[in-house]
């Protein structure tokens, strides 16, 4: 009788280490995912490697110290996704993923959109995983509605008064990140990994693909962080300039560069700094690395994001 349950135990064990297991490639991915959009240039008013954008407060060694203080947290959210954890759950996890953030970089906000966005789908990624479906975007995106789309739809309205995210979102009258992910997330899934395939698919590289991508997307996206410091105009101009570029043909019209770094230094000259666009880009990226590039390995790539914190 006890031989009979040994398979199944052994059955059970087995999948609970492919799930640990995914869990910490997943979360692998998130932070690659962040370190691709740090490193991407030009990325008009943002930070890079290359300079600060429209930032006096922080620079890529800030964002790199703030990427590797997440790590641990992608990984916690995760491994909730997959028991299909409460939002209340969730959020807790985010909240100290947060305070570690801000332990590590001396006070300044480098990823909280980032914490909540990629936080969310790192969790419905592994509760698809966990219930054996296809990782799809749209299986991801049903999943993370589902699980969490009543609670995520509360937490729009039930937030911090002193977060400038809200505030700018009451006063211009704009969705912010909750609201984008009470709706699923649809600049990630319905703008952001469409525009990414489909330089990819024109036979353009990786850098390209975000480059269009992360233009599609502040064209788009009512992004608050460029409300809070340019208020409508700035706002305005943002998905003007981006517009723009996008309808010269983007990354495939040969003086692309150019025009990018051009509206990079427009940006900075007016302090605009779109980055709910640029938290989204990482969103995609890593939605695109576990759904696309299920068999590439990227152990280059994260030996360069260590060798660039040692730096």
């Amino acid at each position: 009788m006890r031989l009979s349950t040994v398979p199944h135990y052994t059955e059970r064990r087995r999948r609970q280490r492919s799930l640990r297991d995914f869990c910490r490639k997943m979360a692998r991915e998130a932070v690659r995912s962040l370190y691709q959009e740090l490193v991407l240039y030009p990325k008009p008013g943002l930070v890079s490697l290359v300079d600060n954008g429209s930032h006096d407060d922080m620079d890529a060694s800030t964002f790199m110290r703030s990427l590797f203080s997440l790590r641990r947290y992608f990984v916690e959210i995760a491994e909730a996704g997959t028991h299909g954890a409460p939002f209340s759950e969730l959020k807790q996890l985010g909240i100290r993923a947060e305070q570690r953030m801000l332990r590590a970089t001396a006070g300044i906000n480098t990823h909280r959109g980032a914490i909540f966005g990629l936080g969310m789908l790192c969790a419905a990624l592994a509760s698809c995983r966990a219930q054996g479906m296809t990782l799809s975007p749209q299986a991801v995106r049903a999943t993370l509605l589902i699980q969490w789309g009543d609670a995520l739809t509360a937490h729009t309205s039930a937030g911090d008064a002193s977060s400038n995210g809200l505030r700018v979102a009451a006063h211009h009258a704009v969705g912010g990140a909750r609201e984008e992910g009470a709706l699923g997330f649809p600049s990630v899934f319905d703008i952001a990994l469409p525009q990414l395939q489909a330089t990819l698919d024109a036979g353009r590289d990786w850098q390209c693909a975000k480059i269009d991508a992360l233009f599609a997307l502040m064209a788009h996206v009512s992004d608050t962080n460029v409300y809070h410091r340019g208020g409508n105009a700035g706002a305005n101009m943002v998905q003007a300039r981006s517009r723009a570029f996008m309808a010269d043909g983007g990354t495939g019209n040969i003086d692309w560069q150019a025009q990018a770094e051009t509206c990079h230094r427009e940006f900075v000259r007016h302090r605009l700094s779109p980055g709910g666009a640029a938290d989204l880009l990482a969103a995609a990226c890593l939605m695109h690395a576990i759904c696309f590039d299920k068999d590439k390995e990227h152990g280059s790539e994260i030996a360069n994001i260590n060798s660039n914190l040692k730096a």
